[in-house]
């Protein structure tokens, strides 16, 4: 409800207004008798590329955490990073996007290559960009 104007009236000197118009489409949309029992409304504003790449820099990190646990240390490249947040930026739909576009892009091809045996337990891999497309190269052996 009222998404057409969130998305239009970004801003904090468009914040009175927003609030108007979303109590307004609140009033067309929904009996009196339903909004009597809603004691707030929130409003959730659009997510920047900035924000959508600092969300990206924690679901790195996280994955990061999760393949130190089998002994491998992923090293990311700018490049990549840039590329996710491109592919994965969708101001409607928030950070949901970007944990699709990290599994299609990294988790699922790097999961297949580490099963086919293509990096040995206690490697550091390296993603980079290479002809549009996110390539994993092994990189040093993992020490204490």
């Amino acid at each position: 409800i009222a998404s057409q104007w969130i998305q239009d009236l970004t801003g904090p000197e468009n914040e009175e207004e927003l609030r108007r118009q979303v109590k307004q489409a609140l009033k067309e949309a929904f009996r009196p008798e339903f909004l009597n029992r809603i004691d707030e409304t929130t409003i959730f504003h659009g997510l920047s590329k900035e924000m959508i790449g600092l969300i990206a820099e924690i679901q790195l990190k996280d994955l990061q955490k999760r393949l130190s646990k089998n002994n491998y240390r992923l090293k990311v490249t700018n490049r990549v990073k840039e590329s996710l947040v491109q592919e994965g930026f969708d101001s409607h739909f928030g950070a949901r996007p970007l944990k699709r576009t990290i599994q299609q892009m990294i988790e699922n091809p790097l999961s297949m290559e580490i099963l086919e045996g293509k990096f040995a337990e206690g490697t550091e891999i390296n993603a980079d960009m290479k002809n549009g497309k996110v390539v994993f190269t092994a990189g040093e052996l993992i020490t204490g």
